[in-house]
């Protein structure tokens, strides 16, 4: 018989850490703690194999869960000495979500299950403490009223806060037991007014409609956009954990918090965490209340006036602070830990992997590397390379004037600048635009996770550290400033206002998630130092990885960057970006409307100075690493004049009436440009342009040569060859005039001809191709386009569809498309390989810098990958994990 359900708590569990992708997160490292012997109260996890079963059967259930359920239940009954629905001594339970990856706030979670009219005075008898209890039973029917049975949410809120207004009162903490009853019959009426029912009072029918809740929520569509976002697969499912109820809202000896074992924003190794005090877990992640912090050197550096943990819990703290060292010391990472103190005594809900921003996990993995708790591999493995796109953007100018409107808390660090919108939904419209925005907030709550996804930045006026609002933005590497109290957020007029400044919807506004400030208009930024701890941790990366890192770059700006960022050469010189200057791109018209061979050359004359100069600052700033050009690549007339005025230049020029110019323009227009006259067919119908763009090669690399005594390395590559042919003449063409070059200048330049493999033909006849080139680079933005028989610019409007409909997992112009495109990769490179030994294999398509992509080119057996010069770090990290992930990983318990 199947096991869908096993216990923990009391020293001992049926799961353990490992079993994460059966149990969830949640579920194993509850699992795990209890076998810590940590202080973790009883319960059961029902595992993802549920949920796996629920949604390929109808929403049913496997038939023997129902009766595990039961035994668990009972188990359970015995080490609490309690009865699940007994009226004089209720077993309360937590029913929680736990998938195995780490989705905070993104599921649904509901306590203090198993209240009712007749379980709430066995509850305020066994407690001593009416308020308590119908504070614990209020809180049950909203939560269960919001989850199970879907009523919104603002009507219970709005009852209690008219409620709270008519009292005179601010604070939950302020209603007194008889005060609480009169709230609970509020809900109970909201319920049937909403539901025509009312609200369920058998225990039995209240947990599994929790259970099912849970399983529910895993495709919502909060929980959908989550995983979207962070490649998490839907078939893996969640579990569900129901827990023995812990109470941190039963007086001023209880309290709840969360807290991470190092500074999640800066990787310090200090303890960092809140708590409140006579509050339940939500009240801390929701940011209804503002938070304390849990030590006293956190609350000096906050300026807090709220007495810390440390102060007025030293005890309990003490016990907390061992927990912390136990943890980080058994997963040897950085722990995010929930976690309850009931009248005195300290209770662990929760362990998990924490969250950080790029700086801090940089920090965490290096600092713990060089103290002997995990490996420089282990240290490169635990870095995020996407994460590392965080420190790779200016941050804001120190020195720069600016103008404070507010202060709030330092939640997620680094500077962003945007227009102030106050919903998600706009956030993610305006951003779609091409606008920055900040998404503004008085407190943000898992519904606006696509819109959090969107904004540069995101603000709130209520919440602290650990809100969901800076737990959320740490793990999307967005600045966020939490809790400015200042701020005064009117939604339906669409202003924020402090004080007498007010800032409507699309003004301008700066924040600062390092800082917490909070600035009028946009403040200026400054490149970041790219040293400490990122050249440790990219140190150790370049040692483990075996593929080179080269950079596309275009022009000496981007060449500069590269090097900067590590680049290892150049894989991709796109020369057609160099003809659009000012000064180019008329004699660039004059040759395209030139009438024969020789009023070409005399055009390009005009051209080949320019061009050398172009190669002579790339070659100068590479030093000697390889350089990859290649060489005219669009069709002829995205060069041509568009309007009027350029038109009327080009007359002057060439001596041709403007019908003639525009008789040209019409000549060279194709239905289908893309699998057009272009690439190595323009030099094959009219090669003078491959010849001066040669020529300017390789007399700036002599020139570079002599002038500095380096050795230059051009790689000469042709576009869009399909046929051996194509590439036989125009290397013989390429040959020729390197070394009529290099015999005027006295110098011997060593160079390689190759060419991009971008079609299914050329893939396919790799081969006899190898002949002739003498390398290859996979040219992946073509080949998908050519593979599929898509158009890169207009698959957008449908690829969205595709993904949700689950026919493509990822955008294929993202990632590679490992079945097609990648497939016909390694065709290309095994017949490339196979005629010649050692042949030089590179990819210089946008997916040179997609970790998941560059995993695949370690796979294919590539040479290097080319990206963008801002993704090169990112490259190096991601091609030193993928060599890593053929080696053995250390254990982590």
């Amino acid at each position: 018989m199947t096991k869908w359900v096993y216990g923990f708590g009391e020293g001992k569990a049926e799961g353990k850490a490992e079993m994460k992708n059966l149990l969830g997160g949640k579920g194993a490292n509850l699992a795990e703690m209890s076998n810590l012997g940590l202080p973790v109260p009883p319960g059961f996890t029902i595992t993802t194999e549920v949920c796996t079963y629920f949604y390929a059967n109808g929403k049913t259930y496997p038939k023997e869960l129902r009766e595990q359920v039961e035994t668990a239940l009972r188990q359970l009954e015995q080490r609490i000495g309690a009865k699940f629905g007994d009226a004089g001594n209720p077993l309360l339970v937590s029913v929680r979500s736990g998938a195995r990856a780490s989705m905070p706030g993104m599921m649904d979670t509901v306590l203090n299950l198993g209240l009712n009219d007749a379980t709430i005075a066995g509850l305020a008898r066994r407690s001593g403490d009416q308020r308590f209890a119908f504070d614990s039973y209020r809180r049950f029917i909203q939560m269960y009223g919001q989850v199970v049975l879907g009523v919104d949410h603002h009507h219970f809120e709005d009852l209690l806060e008219n409620t709270k207004l008519d009292l005179g009162v601010t604070l939950d903490t302020e209603l007194t037991a008889e005060q609480w009853e009169e709230v609970v019959a509020g809900f109970k009426d909201v319920v049937r007014r909403e539901l025509g029912k009312p609200f369920p009072q058998d225990p039995q029918e209240q947990l599994w409609g929790a259970i099912g809740a849970v399983f529910g929520s895993w495709m919502n569509q909060r929980a959908i956009t989550y995983r979207r976002l962070h490649d998490i697969p839907a078939d893996w499912g969640t579990a569900v954990n129901v827990q023995a109820m812990v109470f941190g809202n039963m007086g001023d000896d209880c309290a709840t918090g969360v807290a991470f074992t190092r500074n999640p924003s800066t990787g310090a190794d200090e303890f960092y965490g809140e708590y409140l005090v006579n509050a339940q877990g939500e009240d801390v992640v929701a940011g209804i209340r503002t938070p304390q912090h849990l030590t006293i050197a956190g609350k000096k550096t906050n300026k807090s006036t709220l007495p810390a943990m440390e102060e007025v819990m030293p005890e309990v703290f003490g016990d907390l602070a061992k927990v912390r060292e136990t943890l980080e010391q058994h997963y040897r990472d950085m722990q995010d830990i929930e976690f309850t103190v009931q009248q005195g005594k300290l209770y662990m809900l929760q362990t998990r992997t924490g969250k950080r921003t790029a700086a801090a996990a940089l920090k965490i993995a290096v600092d713990m590397a060089q103290s002997g708790l995990i490996d420089q591999r282990e240290a490169v493995r635990r870095i995020e390379p996407e994460s590392l796109d965080q420190l790779l953007h200016p941050t804001l100018d120190p020195k720069a004037p600016k103008t404070v409107l507010a202060r709030g808390l330092p939640a997620s660090p680094g500077a962003a600048s945007g227009v102030v919108v106050f919903s998600a939904d706009e956030a993610e419209t305006r951003a779609g635009r091409g606008e920055a925005v900040i998404l503004v907030r008085i407190e943000t709550s898992p519904e606006d996770i696509h819109g959090m996804h969107a904004a540069k930045g995101i603000l709130t006026a209520r919440g602290g550290m650990t809100s969901h609002a800076a737990v959320v933005a740490r793990g999307m590497g967005r600045p966020c400033v939490a809790g400015a109290g200042d701020l005064r957020i009117d939604y339906r007029a669409g202003t924020m206002t402090v004080r007498e400044h007010t800032v409507k919807v699309g003004e301008r506004i700066t924040i600062n998630g390092s800082t917490g400030e909070v600035m009028l208009g946009e403040v200026p930024t400054i490149q970041p130092e790219l040293s400490g701890d990122f050249a440790t941790l990219m140190a150790w990366a370049d040692e483990a990885r075996s593929m080179g890192v080269r950079a596309n770059a275009d022009t000496p700006t981007d060449a500069k960057t590269a090097r900067r960022f590590g680049a290892e050469g150049i894989g991709l010189c796109r020369t057609e970006h160099m003809f659009f200057d000012e000064d180019r791109i008329v004699a660039v018209r004059e040759m395209i409307l030139a009438d024969d061979a020789e009023g070409r050359r005399k055009a390009l004359a005009k051209l080949l100075p320019m061009q050398r100069q172009d190669f002579v600052e790339i070659f100068r700033i590479m030093k000697g690493l390889p350089v990859t050009i290649r060489l005219l690549d669009p069709p002829l007339h995205e060069f041509l004049p568009k309007t009027d005025a350029e038109m009327a230049q080009l007359v002057g020029t060439t001596g041709k009436d403007i019908s003639a110019i525009r008789h040209r323009a019409q000549a060279l227009h194709e239905a289908n440009p893309m699998l057009g006259h272009r690439g190595c067919r323009l030099a094959i119908t009219g090669p003078e342009i491959y010849e001066m763009q040669a020529r300017a090669i390789f007399e700036a690399a002599a020139a570079v040569m002599k002038e500095t005594g380096d050795g230059v390395e051009p790689e000469i590559m042709i576009p869009l060859v399909a046929i051996k042919k194509e590439l036989d003449i125009l290397k013989e063409m390429i040959d020729r005039l390197g070394a009529e070059v290099m015999k005027e200048a006295g110098v011997k330049v060593p160079y390689l001809v190759g060419t991009m493999i971008e079609l299914p033909r050329a893939v396919l006849r790799a081969g006899e191709i190898a002949e002739t080139a003498e390398f290859f680079s996979f040219g992946t933005n073509d080949l998908t386009q050519t593979c599929f028989g898509l158009s890169r610019d207009d698959a957008g409007s449908f690829l969205g569809a595709y993904q949700k409909a689950g026919i493509l997992e990822h955008d294929p112009f993202i990632t590679i498309d490992r079945d097609g495109v990648g497939e016909l990769m390694k065709i290309g490179a095994e017949r490339g390989r196979r005629t010649r030994k050692g042949l030089k294999l590179g990819i210089c398509g946008e997916h040179g810098g997609d970790p998941a992509s560059i995993r695949f080119c370690q796979e294919v057996g590539l040479d290097y990958v080319s990206c963008s010069p801002y993704r090169v770090p990112i490259a190096r990290l991601a091609a030193a994990q993928a060599a890593l992930s053929r080696q053995p990983v250390e254990t982590t318990a």
